[in-house]
This record gives structure tokens, sequence and C-alpha cells, in this order.
């Protein structure tokens, strides 16, 4: 890996949640060492001050998907999505590595509070939106919460082309870029946690080539780029689609499954690569509007630890197998 001693150390001068996956991913310390480092985050840093923030109903922000307290017509709602809820919280918690015992008994108290806001359904039977789903999937089973439905759902709504479309219940028929990587991400999550099922993989199998047909980055009609938004890395990924967040994927499903990484996903690795700075490192193309606990990473324009630490991630995984 062409990673220099500066990166090196600036990366590993991180806060746990971070520095572990670094440890393992890049260093390739030994288990031992980044299983320690893993067992801080509930206790240090961007973990433990999430899991401070929980309400004693075991939710965030008093709500599911948006905090109790959103007003919904008012200026909050035109600057930006809020990312303080159940939702979001526990997305992240998950994905910095938390293990789900020091949650205790939050799967349970969720299943008795908390409904989503749309039409009151109760949060670990899901909703009609496929991004929801998608992390409501693997926040469920991560949490050992029967999301079984949830799973079926995704066999049931996968659209003709082989995506889905969180706007399908508007009458959509039509699968979309960001919703399919959504409802991908959550379907592996439960996978790797040996729940899935031959059909589940199968509609999985059947979105990675919808978005695999179109190289990641163009229309399959006209053979644009899809929309500008597809080249702006940042961290965190939120529910938005671009070329790291969609490679960030199929790493982790190529490893799942025990497959080398598809070649159509040249162009889009190949402008992951470009945006490499001379030292080494990835800028923060944008950081998105909407109300956080805190800040995770720097601001737009600063070179960025979580990007430049996952693009070395996916580089390493693509340059190694294509050797």
């Amino acid at each position: 890996m062409d990673l220099s001693p500066t990166t090196r150390d600036w990366l590993l001068d991180s806060d746990p949640a971070l520095r572990w996956q670094v440890e393992r991913d890049l260093i390739g310390a030994p288990e031992e060492e980044w299983q320690a480092t893993r067992a801080r985050v509930a206790t240090e840093g961007f973990g433990a001050g999430l899991l401070s923030k929980q309400d004693p109903d075991g939710q965030w922000a008093g709500g599911a998907f948006f905090p109790s307290d959103f007003d919904f017509q008012g200026k909050e709602a035109q600057h930006g999505q809020p990312w303080t809820a159940t939702t979001w919280s526990l997305k992240s918690l998950r994905e910095w590595g938390v293990d789900a015992a020091a949650l205790g008994d939050t799967g349970s108290r969720i299943r008795a509070n908390s409904r989503w806001e749309y039409d009151d359904l109760p949060y670990w039977d899901g909703e009609v939106d496929a991004c929801i789903n998608g992390f409501t999937l693997a926040s469920g089973a991560w949490l050992g919460e029967d999301v079984t439905p949830i799973a079926q759902w995704f066999v049931d709504h996968q659209m003709a082309e082989g995506g889905w479309n969180c706007e399908w219940v508007e009458g959509s028929t039509r699968a979309s870029f960001q919703s399919t990587l959504n409802s991908l991400v959550g379907i592996l999550e439960y996978e790797k946690l040996g729940l899935g099922t031959a059909e589940l993989t199968a509609a999985r199998h059947r979105g990675e080539e919808y978005l695999l047909r179109r190289k990641a980055m163009y229309r399959e009609t006209t053979g644009e780029v899809v929309a500008p938004w597809v080249d702006k890395i940042a961290y965190p990924f939120r529910s938005f689609y671009n070329v790291l967040s969609v490679t960030d994927y199929f790493r982790a499903a190529s490893l799942h499954d025990g497959t080398p990484p598809d070649p159509r996903l040249e162009d889009a690795i190949e402008e992951l690569r470009s945006q490499r700075q001379p030292e080494g490192t990835w800028l923060q193309a944008r950081r998105h509007p909407g109300r956080v606990w805190f800040e995770v990473d720097v601001d737009r324009g600063e070179p960025s630890k979580w990007v430049t630490f996952l693009a070395l991630r996916v580089l390493d995984w693509w340059d190694a197998a294509r050797a």
C-alpha cells in the first residue's frame, strides 16, 4: 500500500472509532491490538458522546427518523435533514464498531417506544422507504431484533430493473442509485451476521448488477454521469451516493462473497483515485447540512481523515486484486 509514514501517523492520531479501523484495514495490526482500540469506542470520544445523548426510552432526540421537536413546515426543514434522531444515531454507532452489548436493552426499548413518523408504524417493523428500511434492517440485526419482515420486504419490493426506489410509494417504477445503494448496504450487513437467505442474496446480487450495468456512475440510457453529486465524496456518508460510498460497499460485498472486484467499477475507482492530493490525503467535498449532535469530521475543502482512510482502503482492495 502507498501509505507514507506521515499519513499513517496522521490517521492513527484519531478518535477510537476511526483508529481501530485504520489499525485493522490499513496497518495490519494484530487482532488483539485493534480489538482493544475498538473496545474503547463505547467509552471514549465519538461513541461515548453519542451514547450519552440517548433518551431514557431508548431513542435519540425523541424520534425515529426526525427529532420530536422538528418542525416540518419551519425554517429548519428548509436547511436540511437533521441527523440526531434514532435511525441516524444507531447507524453511526454501528458503523463505528460499538459492540451491541454496550447498548443494553436499547432494542427492546425502541420496540416499546419508537414509532415511525410515517403512519405511526412500529420501529422494528420497518417503513415504506427503501433507504430507511436498509438502515433499520442493519441496525435491528446488530441489536438482535427480529427484522425478518424487513428482509422479506426487499425481496417483495425489488423493481424489475433490479434496484429499489424510495419513491415507489409515490408511483415511481424506476430504481434509483441512492435508494439501491442504501438497500444493498442494509442487506449485506444483515447477511454478514448470518441471517440471510438464498432469496435475499439473489435480490442483493440483482441490485448490485443494477449499479454495475451503469458502471456505478452513468445513466444506462444516455451514458451521461447520473448527477453532479457522484464525485462529491464526504464523510459521514449519511444516505448519500458518491464514488466513495458505492465503491466502499462493493469492497465489503466482494470480501463477503469471496469474489474479485468487478471491472465495471473502474471509472468510479479512477475518479476516486484522481481526487488524491499530492501529500496523499483526500479532501472533504461537503458537509451535509442539518442538525447534528457534534461534528465527527472536517469542513468542506479540508483534508479528511475519514475520507482518506476509506479511499485508501478501497484502493488497496482494488489494486491488490488487480495486481
